[in-house]
């Protein structure tokens, strides 16, 4: 009873409108969501679905730019942002269950300059995100390539189409819809992150570290990206370097558990005993059972007798 008196409470404080409610838990969710000069954007709307049962609700930020989600289970979730006059977003996100604080998310969208806002051309662009989050890529990238067609001044959509090639493992045409968006904006931090995870996975990293030194540190938010960027110093022995990337993923995105090891295993190189182990004991607290988290406890086992 109380959990149906819960979920009621938590429809009307939400102001949302409820799909079904095999998403409901104890779990709570903080974000803001920004213009590229900074400015909370009111009014956006924040839809949620919980992976495990394609189920979810929306919400809308307020003066501030702040959207609350509470009572959600611990777990997988799609968030997409969507706001007349701006590109729509979606991220994927790890709630943590009640026991544990979750990271505040910020949120960027981005203009979308020389696209008229029509319900046309706004369906026509859900279709082919929904298509990518679905795995059809080939087909996606023929809607986003209609939109292109239709406007092609709309440069940041060879962006989308790029992220469904590299999806497919496709990394030089992904590549070259990349570079198409960077002609227009030659500072575009996520094209500039997607041309260094091409070549991340073709196997050059010195390319890749090329194209990640190109965005300020300050801009990246991506935990993979650190953590490729910080893998990739530490492959050299430049630890300093390496921890800095590592230390950065983890407060972008807590439960990762590759930055977590490396971050453990950076110290560890470093002769920092007290901090490999702090790290070490962390990283248990997200994976306590894994093949890795055994060697983890070996870790620890040694440190503790040092």
């Amino acid at each position: 009873m109380k959990k149906k008196t819960f979920a009621l409470l938590l429809f009307f404080l939400l102001t949302t409108l409820v799909f079904s409610q095999d998403w409901t838990g104890q779990g709570r969710q903080i974000g803001y969501v920004y213009d590229e000069e900074g400015n909370p954007l009111e009014g956006v709307k924040v839809r949620l679905m919980f992976t495990t049962t394609q189920s979810g609700f929306e919400t809308t930020t307020d003066k501030k730019g702040k959207w609350v989600a509470m009572g959600i289970k611990g777990g997988d979730w799609y968030v997409d942002f969507e706001l007349t006059g701006f590109l729509p977003k979606k991220i994927s996100i790890t709630v943590l269950d009640f026991r544990q604080k979750n990271p505040q998310i910020d949120v960027t969208l981005e203009k979308a300059e020389g696209l008229v806002v029509t319900e046309d051309v706004k369906e026509e662009y859900l279709q082919g995100t929904k298509l990518f989050e679905g795995g059809q890529y080939e087909e996606a990238i023929v809607i986003f390539a209609g939109i292109l067609e239709k406007y092609p001044d709309v440069h940041i959509i060879d962006y989308d189409i790029g992220n469904a090639y590299f999806q497919m493992e496709k990394y030089d045409e992904a590549e070259k819809h990349y570079l198409k968006v960077l002609e227009k904006e030659p500072d575009h931090v996520h094209t500039l992150m997607g041309i260094g995870n091409c070549y991340i996975n073709r196997g050059n990293n010195e390319k890749a570290l090329e194209w990640y030194n190109k965005i300020e540190f300050e801009k990246i938010e991506d935990s993979t990206v650190l953590y490729n960027i910080g893998t990739i110093f530490y492959n050299t022995s430049k630890f300093d370097e390496a921890l800095k990337y590592y230390k950065k993923a983890v407060e972008v995105q807590e439960d990762s558990l590759d930055a977590r090891y490396q971050l453990g295993l950076a110290y560890l190189a470093m002769g920092n005993n007290q901090e490999a182990l702090r790290e070490f004991e962390n990283y248990l607290r997200y994976d306590s059972d894994s093949e890795r988290a055994t060697q983890v406890k070996g870790f620890i086992e040694y440190l503790k007798r040092r």
